[in-house]
């Protein structure tokens, strides 16, 4: 099994983590370097408040795609055509900057035997978009967990996001997206099946 699809259990990956008062003091620092008083009223709980927001953004390192992907339903007649998700939303953070990154996915597959529950490629889509990323990497990684995972004939997926590393620092262009694919199998080798995948998507 590859490296993203496993799992680290709850005890490796808490030894692998600071303790949460050590992440509330990096906070106060923080928030003290940013120029401001972390004791004044309106700033006493931000810490605590932070740290629960990266449990929230960044719990995808404790998630299994391959177990979200492990149940599968073989009763199709058949069918063997694009099985496809679209405008999945992703809610991603740069692992430069830290800054958000938004978008939305579309994800296919073409099935051999069986076909999983669609919410699953979505779960996929959120394990992988809750970890500091880029959308190259992550784009990848989807296609991966679920190439190695469902064995298809092949996935499509296509990610448009916009960067507020981008939006909101540096350049300060908004409104960009960046559109980032990855194909294999059937939608690598066939031009007419990856078309096809581009114009459900919205992009062909």
């Amino acid at each position: 099994m590859s490296e993203i699809l496993k799992l680290r259990s709850p005890g490796e990956a808490e030894q692998k983590r600071p303790s949460r008062e050590a992440a509330m003091e990096a906070v106060r620092t923080l928030i003290a370097w940013a120029g401001d008083d972390p004791d004044r009223e309106g700033l006493k709980d931000t810490p605590k408040r932070v740290v629960d927001a990266y449990r929230e953004w960044f719990s995808g390192y404790d998630e299994c795609p391959a177990q979200e992907l492990s149940r599968v339903f073989e009763d199709v007649n058949g069918y063997d055509d694009i099985v496809m998700l679209k405008k999945i939303d992703v809610e991603s953070h740069c692992e430069h900057h830290i800054a958000p990154f938004l978008g939305k996915a579309y994800v296919a597959y073409l099935p051999t035997e069986s076909v999983v529950g669609i919410s699953k490629i979505a779960r996929v889509v959120e394990i992988f978009a809750k970890r500091l990323q880029t959308q190259e990497t992550m784009t990848s990684q989807i296609a991966q967990a679920i190439e190695e995972t469902l064995k298809p004939r092949g996935v499509a997926v296509l990610i448009d996001a916009e960067h507020q590393c981008m939006s909101t620092r540096g350049v300060h262009h908004k409104d960009v997206t960046t559109v980032t694919t990855q194909f294999t199998g059937a939608f690598k080798d066939d031009a007419e099946l990856r078309n096809r995948f581009l114009k459900l998507a919205g992009y062909g």
